[in-house]
């Protein structure tokens, strides 16, 4: 069985965490937990609120990701093959902190909150070239598109009130 339950980070841990994802291109840093080779994947994702990231989905019949909110307010989409939005969700501290995303799902993830840190696991070996599928319709990371395209999904969602 699986080991579902989040590790505490210290204050140092996640004060490293969100100054890393601050310094990074990308504005989100990875904290891994899980070692090369395990067949269940752990990581803490720090995140600043301008990250974008690409919409993906994680091939196989069992690739589920689980995705648990730690600190701040974080949109996650579903699209349907064309890249229109089937469905969101809002996670939130005192509401809901977890969405289990299906596999063969695209998704993405909106920051809702200056920085947000999730805990996700997803069974599987982990091998970069084949654990996520980008989506074609969807502008890559680091252009002007892609920003763009992140204010359109965060319209979506009513942010002012945070």
């Amino acid at each position: 069985m699986n080991d579902i339950s989040i590790h505490l980070l210290s204050n140092g841990e996640t004060t490293a965490g969100f100054s890393n994802a601050a310094m990074s291109k990308r504005r989100r840093h990875g904290h891994i937990l899980h070692k090369q080779g395990d067949l269940f994947n752990r990581v803490f994702s720090f995140a600043m609120i301008d990250s974008y990231m690409q919409p993906h989905l994680h091939p196989g019949e069992k690739s589920c990701e689980d995705i648990y909110l730690v600190k701040g307010a974080l949109g996650i989409m579903y699209f349907d093959n064309s890249g229109n939005i089937m469905e969101k969700f809002c996670l939130e501290e005192n509401c809901l902190t977890h969405v289990r995303v299906p596999s063969n799902m695209w998704h993405t993830y909106i920051m809702l909150t200056d920085q947000v840190l999730t805990y996700e696991t997803m069974d599987g070996l982990y091998d970069p070239a084949t654990w996520k599928t980008v989506a074609p319709w969807a502008p890559k990371e680091g252009g002007l598109e892609a920003v763009e395209y992140l204010m359109n999904l965060k319209s979506k969602f009513n942010i002012q009130q945070r």
